[in-house]
């Protein structure tokens, strides 16, 4: 009897697995949004956005081969390895930058054929990126400029032949879902508030922002705080639960119109990494406490966590 009690309750125990299987199931498409495909107008309109997003990348970032830091003083550089600074190509002793306050000035080795707005130089000053106007120096395939982020004063360098725009295998984006766009309330803070904006070299910048989306996905109110865009653009840096398995752990970038009667369209199918995601010589800025989502955004691009080492 006993026997026959432990199989009844064996088989009372599947039964009720298998009630609550169903339900499980439920519950946990519950926490997601309802999976909407896009139309072709969209997806052709995406396509094309996505074009431009790799032609950026190829153009701007993925050429980059070096980002040097300069100490005060006089820093020798070139492709020798005794120089303050080793270029990965080029001549051997190429000239020295000299780092007096924020102000760079470049001596070049006149073997070294520096050129500047088409011109060959030997002296120059560099105006850094922060001027809105940098001064770029070409040296064979290389292109150099200086960069300033805080209190670093650096030498962004760039190198027309690498390999790693060849070897780019382009990014990988989550299907396409048209519930992942969403019309959010615009609530403008006037310019009078700023958020701590943490970036991947450690520094923290006090950044001024122009409002706060409010919106909802799957009945849950959301607020992602505006980072002060350009070109006519809302910038957002946010991060989510998918950060940790199959997006970039820093977060990641989403641009948007500018507010419309009071709105913004929130298209996270368009979030995108930051160029930290291909390159280490990239000043990312991370997406700030105020930014980060206690929910799984999966739209926009992923991140391959066991085979990338940005």
């Amino acid at each position: 009897m006993s026997m026959n009690i432990g199989k009844m309750n064996r088989l009372g125990s599947i039964a009720v697995a298998a009630a609550l299987s169903p339900l499980c199931a439920i519950t946990a498409a519950a926490h997601r949004p309802t999976s909407a495909p896009a139309d072709p107008a969209y997806q052709q309109s995406f396509d094309k956005w996505k074009s431009e997003l790799v032609e950026g990348l190829k153009r701007q970032w993925l050429p980059l081969a070096g980002l040097f830091w300069l100490k005060p003083g006089e820093n020798s550089f070139g492709s020798d390895s005794k120089n303050a600074i080793v270029f990965p190509k080029g001549p051997a002793q190429a000239g020295s930058f000299t780092l007096q306050d924020k102000t760079v000035t470049a001596k070049f080795a006149p073997e070294t054929n520096a050129i500047i707005a088409g011109k060959a130089v030997t002296t120059a000053e560099l105006h850094p990126d922060t001027s809105g106007k940098a001064t770029e120096v070409e040296i064979g395939s290389l292109r150099l400029h200086v960069i300033v982020r805080g209190e670093r004063v650096g030498i962004r360098l760039k190198d027309l032949e690498s390999d790693a725009v060849r070897k780019y295998p382009g990014p990988r984006f989550f299907p396409l879902d048209s519930s992942y766009r969403v019309t959010a309330t615009w609530l403008p803070s006037a310019g009078k508030r700023t958020v701590d904006v943490p970036n991947v070299l450690g520094d923290v910048t006090p950044t001024p922002v122009a409002g706060t989306a409010v919106f909802k996905i799957n009945g849950q109110e959301l607020r992602l705080t505006e980072l002060g865009g350009d070109a006519g653009k809302l910038f957002f840096v946010f991060s989510d639960s998918t950060s940790k398995t199959n997006t970039y752990p820093g977060g990641r970038f989403l641009k948007a119109d500018p507010p419309a009667n009071g709105t913004v369209v929130l298209d996270f199918n368009r979030a995108y990494n930051p160029p930290c995601s291909v390159t280490p010589y990239a000043t990312c800025p991370l997406a700030p406490k105020e930014n980060r989502l206690a929910v799984a955004i999966e739209a926009g691009e992923e991140y391959d966590h066991k085979n990338s080492h940005h």
